[in-house]
């Protein structure tokens, strides 16, 4: 299908259309019985690792030509690509398809493409454009510079990648430019128009040889399908505040890469700002000191239309600023989604139903190749933000999400610290850690074995759990967890005071209720992937005794609760909550912890903390408390709902959170979705 007449070259994507499929971007791994050998050799074993020159330097664009021939008798043809950073493939200069998966040099992702659409009999062109970041971020790890790819039509050999390819910088994109979105995110573009010279279709000035370069990978196929390319949504409304300055706004959060089409009467600079919101009636660029959400588009004189597969925007508001008169045609973008069907439900109540779209709607814009937090500001895979997104997958989409909850914890393995914890983000490029969060990922890797019965994931990352629980209780001092004590070591629990812990500073190694109780969660949690791997469990002496300890260091019998810890005498919902799923509360006791979260007697859960909290309350009495928990989910979201959002937000602060920088779209946040499955038994029918 034609892409919406796209740019001045043909632009052909994958859509869904009509409620129809149309999977023609890749094939799934497990149906094919070559993707670790081609023609008798290894993947890419005719193939070298190339770049346009033997210098790896940081954030720069690379573009690649060659030629292959087909025989046209309708012969499948399929390219298989990897590299490092991201990629733009375009096939007889038709874009066929772009995105990298987040790797690791072990653990390296490529994509197998069928581009049998885009080929004719007799010679083709190959061209590939490839950006390297080479900056660290919470979703990248600096690597040398590179791309790998071949084509193989009928099953035989007909391009590989090596010195014959021809190659250059790409003179179009700004090299080492280094404009900063956000730490998480990473960088920005600048792009300049007038210096697109087609290459991508005809012939182009520039172009030597390609330099080998040598990388050291170990190849995997692309455990989930390609995202899909769905049709431009262009902005519904655009107010024009000068000939020079136009917002646009999208209608809803959407999440994709950008799509202008403009008219300039010179060549000039466009400034293109989004957001999440509106301040003063223009999009907030700039959020703090080090945030900067915008890109650069040097216009052409005359007509423009341009889109770029290496930005992905969560956003609803675009700004379009030049530095002279301009005429803004369209602006909006091109959605970029993981395509997964909803499992039919139904709710009755016109406020239930409206919570649960906005929830499933922001579990859909968070899936990006990998779960990620909040399309707008990250980006990024957190283990507890994913754990509570794989939850309501279970049930909200068709299949359970199987494949695509397996592929992120997976992925999430891979992770190597020399610490044994975790990483903050996978894959992540900086040194940082959440302790907790690394102890969640056993409560993740159960409930996907739980949900789904596949206990082979339990084999495979057996050893990584393995290591980590000895990184956690080599952290131990008189039979309690400490926090972790380095700059490296981010002992966060929880969005308020107490429990938020301390970013880039070093922490005393002191015991808190919080990490031992979710020590004993994980504990717990290993004890039943041991099973399910079939391996001995040899911690249950241990997982007493900690239970024990942290019953005698931290409950006060009088207020019958669990208090932080010795220098913060504080009840908050997240331990107490804890400490009844683990039973590590006197059983007698549990009832008066639960009435008092239910009565909102202690430091309150923020919105992604609360599965704990009404899983405890539900655990203790479910038929008490089950009107209570849904109750509280139609208080707090239907403020979300009056106030205009589409989707969920981080915490009920919205976008004031965090000095202006909440986001509203926040997938950790999405869990009425999965109370109202839970709990349809106490719905209105």
């Amino acid at each position: 299908m034609q892409f919406d007449e796209m740019m001045n070259f043909f632009f052909v994507v994958t859509i869904k259309d009509g409620g129809k499929k149309q999977n023609i971007l890749s094939r799934k791994a497990a149906n094919v019985k070559d993707f670790l050998f081609v023609n008798g050799g290894r993947m890419f074993d005719k193939s070298k690792w190339i770049w346009y020159a033997l210098a790896s330097a940081d954030d720069t664009y690379g573009e690649f030509r060659a030629h292959f021939y087909c025989r046209g008798d309708g012969e499948k043809t399929f390219c298989r690509i990897s590299c490092d950073g991201d990629y733009q493939l375009y096939i007889n200069g038709m874009f066929v398809a772009s995105d990298q998966y987040g790797d690791y040099e072990h653990y390296k992702i490529y994509d197998d493409i069928d581009i049998s659409r885009y080929v004719t009999a007799g010679k083709n062109l190959f061209a590939v454009r490839v950006w390297h970041p080479g900056v660290a971020t919470q979703r990248y790890i600096p690597a040398r510079a590179g791309v790998i790819f071949e084509v193989t039509t009928g099953g035989q050999t007909a391009l590989v990648s090596d010195k014959n390819v021809m190659a250059r910088q790409s003179p179009a994109f700004a090299n080492g430019y280094f404009k900063v979105i956000t730490p998480q995110l990473g960088l920005s573009f600048l792009y300049d128009a007038a210096k697109e010279d087609g290459w991508i279709s005809g012939d182009a000035a520039g172009f030597v040889p390609a330099t080998e370069v040598d990388k050291k990978c170990s190849f995997s196929a692309r455990p989930v399908a390609k995202l899909v390319y769905g049709a431009t949504v262009f902005a519904k409304e655009v107010k024009t505040y000068s000939d020079k300055n136009y917002v646009a706004d999208l209608g809803e959060e959407r999440v994709g890469m950008p799509r202008l089409r403009l008219f300039s009467p010179c060549r000039q600079k466009i400034t293109v700002s989004y957001g999440e919101y509106l301040q003063d009636g223009h999009v907030r660029r700039k959020v703090g000191a080090w945030r900067d959400f915008s890109f650069e588009y040097i216009a052409k004189r005359g007509e423009n239309d341009f889109f770029c597969p290496f930005l992905k925007m969560g956003c609803r508001y675009m700004e379009i600023t030049g530095e002279s008169a301009f005429n803004l045609e369209k602006a909006g973008c091109v959605p970029h989604y993981y395509d997964v069907d909803k499992t039919p439900f139904t709710l009755s109540g016109a406020l239930d139903a409206a919570i649960d779209d906005i929830c499933v709607r922001t579990l859909r814009l968070c899936m990006s190749n990998h779960y990620v937090d909040c399309p707008w500001r990250e980006q990024d895979l957190y283990v507890l933000d994913a754990r509570n997104q794989m939850l309501c997958g279970y049930y909200v989409f068709s299949n359970g999400n199987r494949e695509y909850a397996r592929a992120n914890l997976l992925l999430m393995s891979k992770d190597r610290r020399d610490d044994g914890l975790l990483s903050i983000c996978f894959p992540c490029g900086v040194n940082l850690t959440i302790p907790s969060f690394t102890l969640y990922y056993f409560l993740a890797v159960r409930e996907y074995i739980d949900f789904t019965g596949d206990k082979s994931l339990a084999e495979d990352v057996y050893e990584k759990l393995c290591d980590i629980l000895n990184a956690v209780l080599s952290n131990m001092l008189d039979g309690l967890v400490v926090r972790w004590s380095g700059k490296q070591y981010w002992n966060f629990y929880e969005w308020t005071n107490v429990m938020s812990g301390n970013l880039r500073q070093i922490d005393e190694p002191l015991p808190d209720v919080m990490i031992n109780a979710l020590t004993v969660m994980a504990l717990d949690n290993f004890e039943k992937i041991c099973a399910y791997a079939k391996k001995p469990y040899k911690y249950a002496d241990l997982r007493h005794n900690l239970a024990n300890n942290i019953l005698k260091a931290y409950y006060d019998c009088d207020k019958k609760r669990f208090f932080f810890s010795e220098d913060n005498r504080v009840y908050t919902e997240l331990a107490n909550a804890l400490c009844v799923l683990c039973d590590i509360a006197p059983p007698q006791d549990a009832k008066d912890i639960c009435r008092a979260l239910a009565d909102g007697e202690m430091d309150a859960c923020t919105l992604s903390m609360r599965v704990f909290k009404y899983d405890a309350l539900l655990k203790t009495d479910c038929g008490q408390y089950a009107r209570t928990v849904l109750d509280e989910i139609r208080r707090d979201y239907s403020k979300m709902l009056d106030a205009g959002s589409t989707t969920v937000w981080e915490t009920m602060e919205g976008a004031a959170a965090f000095s202006e920088a909440g986001s509203l779209c926040h997938g950790w946040s999405a869990m009425p979705a999965y109370y109202f499955r839970r709990l349809k038994d106490y719905l209105p029918q």
